[in-house]
């Protein structure tokens, strides 16, 4: 069995970071928690197709023991559904302790810390493959490009994400607040700014109930 780290790092002071790191996001972590057959349920009832089959057309090649890191895990959803189809080297970073308490005593084998995506604290090229779910969207416009460089920084072979998608930086007001959600082209973003990755999968996963669309990517980056 793994060792568990909570060991706190320094978070940077953003009003996102604030804002996630405090009633409201708790608020969402205790609304938020699944086991991965209802995570696939959600997924169907959202798009017509589970999370494990979107996996499973992601990550089919990728080794089982390959170094996964999940940047903003929370409660460690994904990581469970991950560790159902058979990966075993699984990592993850959050700003919210209170999640990542919570999110212990579910992932007993996976390494948790609480780190930001700003600053993760993992060595360049140390993972296989960084991803990120419905993370992205929260961070603002202004932090982006460091996040995105510092999943770059840290990802040897794959990045991968699922996140809220638009042709052009758009803000979404979320629960009446704002400067909290942003939807955009991400995969494009990684593309622009990291000239070596290449997008080797995309798929757009229209909601059933509404206009709204996710995108699905995997980018790897070039020998």
């Amino acid at each position: 069995m793994k060792q568990t780290s909570l060991a706190t790092n320094p978070l940077p002071d953003t009003e996102q970071i604030r804002t996630w790191s405090g009633d409201f996001g708790r608020e969402y972590t205790d609304r938020n928690i699944f086991t991965p057959a209802q995570v696939d349920e959600l997924y169907q009832r959202n798009y017509g197709i589970t999370r494990s089959d979107i996996n499973r057309r992601f990550l089919e090649s990728t080794p089982r023991d390959a170094r996964i890191l999940e940047v903003g895990c929370n409660l460690g959803n994904q990581l469970l559904m991950l560790q159902s189809m058979g990966f075993s080297n699984l990592y993850g970073i959050e700003i919210q302790d209170y999640a990542l308490r919570r999110a212990q005593d579910r992932l007993p084998w996976a390494i948790l810390k609480q780190a930001s995506a700003l600053a993760i604290p993992y060595a360049d090229r140390f993972f296989d493959l960084v991803f990120t779910s419905g993370v992205l969207i929260h961070i603002a416009p202004a932090e982006l490009p460091l996040a995105l460089g510092e999943i770059r920084r840290c990802a040897k072979h794959w990045i991968w994400g699922v996140e809220y998608y638009a042709p052009q930086m758009t803000e979404v007001a979320y629960r009446g607040h704002n400067a909290l959600l942003w939807k955009t082209d991400y995969a494009r973003l990684y593309a622009e700014n990291f000239p070596e990755l290449e997008l080797v999968r995309e798929e757009r996963l229209r909601y059933l109930e509404n206009e709204n669309v996710d995108s699905a990517f995997l980018l790897r980056a070039r020998e």
